[in-house]
């Protein structure tokens, strides 16, 4: 009597690699949602930096050397802003940077010159 079938081996094999293949299609989604997470999280803060580089644009005067702290809230996300307002060789500009990170972690700087009107 012939019996056809798989034996235990071939069906442990079997098993083997499909569970090789769906751990690496589980990393591979886990990557693509961190990069997802990450891309929002640098557009948000981008908002946050060029909103207060733009009320700093519209206060129409040369801003003050120094560090100044803010918060800001985008999409239910809160971030810090740190302006960081430096001079130049040049006395009617200013050079400030936004640099913005959430609790957790740093997210992006933007910088940029702000002149003398």
């Amino acid at each position: 009597m012939h019996q056809r079938g798989f034996t235990l081996i071939e069906v442990l094999v079997a098993l083997a690699i499909v569970a090789i293949a769906l751990a690496a299609g589980s990393r591979a989604a886990g990557a693509l949602l961190h990069n997802a997470e990450r891309r929002s999280d640098v557009m948000l803060a981008q908002w946050c930096a060029e909103n207060e580089l733009i009320q700093m644009r519209m206060l129409l005067q040369l801003p003050s050397i120094g560090t100044i702290q803010t918060q800001c809230e985008q999409a239910g996300r809160r971030f810090q802003v740190e302006l960081v307002t430096s001079g130049t060789v040049n006395p009617a500009l200013r050079r400030v940077d936004a640099r913005v990170s959430t609790e957790q972690y740093f997210v992006l700087s933007v910088s940029t010159l702000v002149g003398r009107y």
